[in-house]
């Protein structure tokens, strides 16, 4: 019968078991003194950096779908809320955390009159947070309205 080193097995079985405890430990103790993540604001109305504009946006499918190109109707006015006819708006947007932008182009298709233009091509090829950011030219002067949502 060979020679079998079960002290070897053991001293291997216990460092193994002390290095899961201390990796645990480790885990637990970031989990307990790491802050929060702040809260992000994921409502569809908001104003523009410079304060030129209240954006809002209403999208028929409800919940936004991932997978799934739909349209947005964007709604400008000024901060009084006189409606913002006339404007030039672009659109662009991306996961910040993942580094990535969106899968399409949205274009705006149509301005609809009293503030509201359409914005075809909508689309998120995965769930997570995206950062969406609406550029506005138009008088009183060039702005942007940023949207964050959670999918």
């Amino acid at each position: 019968m060979p020679f079998q080193d079960k002290t070897g097995s053991r001293r291997f079985v216990l460092a193994s078991v002390g290095l899961l405890m201390a990796v645990a430990a480790i885990y637990a103790a970031y989990r307990l003194f790491t802050p929060p993540a702040p809260e992000i604001d994921v409502a569809y109305n908001t104003v523009s950096r410079d304060g030129f504009y209240q954006v809002m946006f209403e999208t028929e499918a409800q919940p936004i779908p991932v997978h799934e190109t739909h349209d947005w109707v964007v709604t400008i006015t000024t901060p009084d809320g006189t409606p913002v006819n006339d404007a030039s708006i672009s659109i662009d947007g991306g996961m910040p955390a993942h580094g990535h932008g969106l899968p399409t182009e949205p274009q705006m298709a149509e301005a609809l009159g009293d503030g509201q233009y359409r914005v075809e091509g909508m689309r998120f090829n995965m769930g997570g947070h995206w950062e969406i950011r609406i550029g506005i030219s138009a008088d009183p002067g060039l702005d942007e309205a940023v949207f964050n949502l959670d999918l």
